[in-house]
């Protein structure tokens, strides 16, 4: 309908077409544009659209060349008064009872939708939206409270994450109780454990701890730690087994051995840092054998290969 609403007779008479215009609009022409086209923009049930519209074509026919003028709302006059599968919005049922609410308009409080709305199916009772509940969605839901009210609206917001189940207003002050994580401070409401402090044992071996609103979370130590307080070699306890401190950070032989190979690979031999890398990686591959022989042991036999 709204593609051809100014539609127009074509023909070269423009006095002829301009009489001719003015009934356009409920014209065989415009019918046959309108079917030409019709369900194409359904997004999905297509075919059902097309069956409808065929089961129910006589109908559609007499509403538009006889109809519209006075019903213009071919929803209303052919799926509520003619067919009686509809229901005008906010009813429902075989009788279209109007669904609860604070007003016809408004439906379940306008906090959700009555069960058939628009339908000539369902019992009307009130589906609330997650933030409510109650016969007609007027009162907050669990871990929702009151942020505005009045004689015709509620508005329920959650309540902060440190809440369990109930609160009085936003923030953690507004808390009755506290979530597993946090405890009730008489000034603050509910506050963040730091686990990391009172639980020294919060983590297993070879890992530390790092805090966040609520828990915790355990990340393993750099491979080069035996004990750690934070990410990477530099923040060790102490060095695991074939590393050592060497200005502040435990080093290993096969590090500074990578050094030496990338280095040697990338610079002297003009190998790009990408190749240099993959060498390396399949090199030691195939010499974790010689480890026992030492740093200085390898780095010659590697060099003897790549000079070879």
């Amino acid at each position: 309908m709204d593609r051809t609403s100014r539609g127009k007779f074509e023909g070269g008479d423009a006095d002829w077409e301009e009489k001719k215009l003015r009934s356009y609009a409920n014209s065989e022409v415009r019918l046959v544009e309108i079917q030409e086209k019709l369900c194409t923009d359904v997004s999905k049930g297509e075919d059902q659209c097309h069956n409808l519209a065929e089961a129910h074509e006589s109908l559609i026919e007499d509403w538009f060349l006889n109809h519209q003028k006075v019903h213009g709302d071919l929803h209303h006059w052919l799926c509520i008064q003619k067919l009686k599968v509809c229901c005008p919005d906010h009813h429902f049922g075989p009788d279209c009872t109007p669904c609860p609410g604070s007003s016809p308009e408004m439906e379940c409080s306008s906090n959700g939708k009555c069960k058939g709305s628009g339908t000539r199916k369902g019992n009307g009772k009130c589906i609330c939206d997650t933030a409510y509940t109650g016969e007609l969605c007027q009162q907050c839901a669990s871990g929702f409270y009151d942020s505005y009210r009045d004689d015709k609206k509620v508005l329920c917001s959650a309540c902060h994450r440190s809440c369990k189940d109930a609160c009085t207003q936003a923030g953690p002050k507004g808390c009755l109780a506290c979530n597993d994580g946090w405890f009730m401070d008489t000034e603050l409401g509910c506050s963040d454990i730091d686990e990391c402090l009172t639980n020294k044992t919060a983590c297993k071996e070879n890992s530390f701890c790092v805090n966040s609103p609520g828990s915790h979370t355990c990340i393993n130590c750099d491979k080069a730690c035996n004990g750690c307080t934070a990410d990477g070699p530099d923040n060790c306890i102490e060095c695991a087994e074939n590393y050592e401190l060497k200005e502040g950070v435990c080093r290993g032989g096969m590090d500074e051995l990578f050094i030496f190979i990338f280095s040697t690979l990338k610079n002297a031999f003009s190998v790009p840092a990408c190749l240099a890398f993959v060498l390396f990686a399949w090199l030691n591959s195939r010499l974790l054998c010689l480890k026992p022989f030492g740093v200085h042991f390898i780095s010659s036999f590697i060099l003897n290969f790549i000079v070879a």
